[in-house]
């Protein structure tokens, strides 16, 4: 049966992901992990380095299995019928992925022969693919000879040459200008009304899951939180206070009298507010230090970070996998 088919009954989600655990050795990656993507919506993973982003989206495009735990796409199971799982499935990886010998058209072209798409279909799709990135100029171009921006563009094109309605894009902006950013993000939208694909995305730029129907925050394996963007500000965002104070004398004297609610201290003291009144009592108390005084609504930046706390993460995203994959001695390891 194609996974486009409608099946009787009532229709799977998009993404079903059930009590879903990974290991690389004595290293858990992801705990108990459970969420449901509707079909057509726009879900996004956030989370810091390390946190178990890629291992997840690693497991949803059947590269690695689950240790535990059920995972469908479309209705599939991944680990039991995961050609079926991969045939609904378009994916945009961090790490690039074209072949830089073959021209834009003939990328394209291959990932079709792949998938089986018959000659004239895949000719006519990657046509209109390549008009909707605005490549279509640069057809003929050896991949080399573009820029990030357009092999990012081109990636996007190629992953939806086989009809995929789900489209999962690991980091997709990572490294382009912001120019190319939004560019990119106006081609998934048109996409999304268009051709009602579901879009799955990791990202570290919070700002771009503010459109996105529901966000995961995700930190050490687990799940933190899962909602609509509006809700998790109101549930877990917290509203900042900026100050500008008047001199030194002044800045050391606020930062004793708010010590426990301080967030950062630099040109400007950053505090968590303290709920209603907050700011009117402390201009009661101390407006005489104060030059300037603004407050930040809750954000999904304060949401991300009160999550996940503020300490900088350096581990390489992906490096557990790798050292699992290639060990110690240098010899892959497979499961």
């Amino acid at each position: 049966m194609s996974p486009y088919e409608r099946v009787s009954g009532p229709r799977p989600a998009a993404i079903e992901v059930a009590g879903v655990g990974k290991r690389y050795g004595r290293t858990v990656a992801l705990q108990d992990i459970n969420l449901r993507v509707e079909d057509g919506q726009m879900f996004a993973l956030l989370g810091p380095n390390g946190a178990g982003k890629t291992t997840l989206v690693h497991i949803l495009c059947t590269i690695h299995r689950p240790d535990e735990g059920r995972v469908e796409m479309r209705g599939f199971d991944v680990v039991r019928r995961p050609v079926q799982a991969r045939r609904a499935l378009g994916v945009v990886f961090q790490e690039p992925s074209l072949d830089d010998r073959l021209t834009v058209a003939e990328n394209l072209d291959f990932h079709g022969l792949i998938y089986g798409v018959p000659r004239g279909l895949r000719r006519r799709r990657a046509s209109e693919l390549l008009e909707l990135v605005e490549l279509t100029p640069w057809r003929d171009k050896l991949v080399r000879t573009l820029s990030s921006g357009m092999k990012r563009r081109l990636e996007i094109a190629r992953a939806l040459v086989h009809e995929a309605r789900i489209l999962v894009l690991d980091e997709p902006t990572v490294g382009l200008d912001v120019q190319s950013r939004e560019r990119i993000w106006e081609y998934v939208g048109t996409l999304r009304r268009e051709r009602h694909l579901t879009v799955l995305v990791t990202t570290h730029y919070i700002e771009e899951v503010e459109a996105c129907d529901r966000v995961c925050i995700i930190d050490r394996g687990r799940v933190l939180a899962l909602d609509a963007p509006g809700v998790l500000r109101e549930r877990s965002g917290q509203e900042l206070v900026r100050i500008v104070p008047r001199d030194e004398q002044s800045r050391d004297a606020l930062v004793e009298e708010l010590q426990d609610a301080v967030v950062s201290v630099g040109p400007e003291i950053v505090v968590s507010s303290g709920g209603a009144g907050f700011v009117e009592r402390l201009l009661d108390r101390s407006a005489h230090r104060i030059r300037e005084l603004s407050v930040e609504r809750p954000s999904l930046q304060s949401v991300f970070l009160n999550l996940t706390g503020r300490d900088l993460r350096d581990q390489e995203a992906g490096a557990r996998e790798r050292t699992y994959r290639f060990g110690r001695r240098g010899g892959e390891h497979t499961r």
